[in-house]
Formats: structure tokens, sequence, C-alpha cells
């Protein structure tokens, strides 16, 4: 990556987050951006963090999760880290693999309810 720094408004819309999302990850401790008074920039560090909390999000992880996640590789390595994250994608799809079953079973009741109310209407 670049130097390159983006400031808070351009970091928002680079990700397509709101300046509260932002804030938050901030306040939970999952970014550090550089501060000038009361600006906050940026850097590459911050940028790769946030397209992992994102990829993290989308996957269904909880934020604190990220966050450890994230500070293992500072205390234990890059290994250690790949390790967790094996661990951490085991154990998020069995809970999507139960999402989905549960999510099945709830569309079956629901068209079995639905047919025989429509067939009720019609006879």
């Amino acid at each position: 990556m670049t130097d390159t720094r983006l400031n808070f408004k351009e970091m928002c819309a680079k990700f397509e987050v709101t300046p509260r999302t932002l804030r938050y990850y901030e306040y939970i401790e999952l970014l550090s951006p550089e501060r000038d008074g009361r600006s906050r920039f940026y850097g590459p560090r911050e940028v790769a963090r946030m397209v992992l909390i994102l990829r993290g999000r989308k996957f269904g992880f909880q934020l604190e999760d990220i966050r450890q996640w994230l500070e293992m590789r500072d205390r234990e390595g890059s290994r250690a880290q790949m390790q967790e994250w094996v661990k951490m994608a085991d154990r998020q799809l069995a809970e999507l693999d139960d999402q989905r079953r549960q999510l099945e079973e709830a569309r079956a009741e629901l068209q079995v309810l639905r047919d025989d109310t429509a067939a009720s209407l019609e006879g």
C-alpha cells in the first residue's frame, strides 16, 4: 500500500459506512487513526483493517471476535492469526449451516400454511 492517508469523510465514502459506524469502530478499538487536532487520518494499516472488519461482518462475525483476531497478529504473529482464522471460520460455517437449516424449516412451514389458506379460500 502507499503512504496515502484518508480523512474521516474519505474513509466513510471509500467503505460506504456512516460516520457513526466509523466512530464506533474507533471507540471499540478496531481502528486507531492518526489525529491532528480534531481531524482523523487513516493510513494503509487502518484501511487494511477496515477491509478485514467489513469482511468479517459480512460473514457474521461479532465485532469483539474481529477485534481480538486483529490484535492477535501484533501479539502472536501472522501464523497464529491465520490458525485462529481457520477456527473462527469453521465455527461460523457451522453457525451459518444451522441458520440455513432453521430458515429452510420455517420456509417449508410457511409454504404449507400459505397453501392450506389458499386452498380454503378456493373451496
